[in-house]
């Protein structure tokens, strides 16, 4: 697990939270509470949350509130994501759920620096705004999103930066998925080192 010591944040801009299923990456199919706070500055073109951007646009709750209705539910997997969820300090927070023995995840382009203690680092770098290098070396997933045949070439350039250990993913930006898949799977076919995500929640029409 990862630490960092920031000021803690007791109450957090949240769009929306929800039990669910995980639909992307290595966690693909698991039960998951998810956590979606507002505010986001990376501006992806293709973002199907845009309205995560405005952070103002969203309740700040408290994060005594998000813990209880975490433990209203069987859920054992918490993830954070956004928007993206590290222009906010996490301390805070992830130190209250992993007190009630839950793990946390995190879905992060890495722009900002990394707060809270996580048992699993999701780094989903874009295009549109540079990570920064100390996300890399913590990562335990790396998840491009491929919207053109470019995307590979990027998708090595990380793949060289995080650690050895880390899992590998390729996942086709959705309103391309007919375009790319196919690329993707042959990419995957000639590299393996690589994986497939595929969005499972839109497929199976859960949040």
């Amino acid at each position: 697990m990862i630490e960092t010591k920031n000021t803690p944040t007791v109450s957090l801009p949240v769009m929306e939270h929800f039990y669910t299923l995980q639909g992307e990456g290595y966690h693909q199919g698991k039960a998951a509470y998810f956590i979606r706070l507002g505010g986001c500055d990376v501006g992806c073109v293709w973002c199907d949350v845009k309205d995560s951007w405005d952070a103002n646009k969203h309740p700040l709750v408290t994060i005594e509130n998000l813990k209880n209705n975490v433990l209203a539910t069987v859920a054992n997997m918490v993830v954070i994501t956004g928007g993206e969820p590290l222009m906010n300090n996490l301390d805070a927070l992830t130190a209250m759920l992993q007190a009630e023995g839950l793990h946390t995840n995190i879905e992060t382009s890495g722009t900002h620096p990394l707060s809270g203690t996580w048992d699993w680092i999701c780094f989903s770098p874009k295009k549109f705004k540079a990570p920064l290098p100390q996300i890399f070396p913590v990562a335990n997933e790396l998840k491009i999103v491929v919207y053109n045949k470019s995307d590979f070439a990027w998708a090595e350039k990380y793949a060289a930066l995080v650690a050895p250990t880390c899992k590998l993913f390729l996942q086709p930006e959705w309103d391309k998925a007919a375009e790319v898949t196919p690329l993707i799977i042959d990419y995957i076919k000639q590299n393996p080192q690589w994986e497939l995500s595929l969005q499972l929640h839109k497929y199976i029409n859960v949040p």
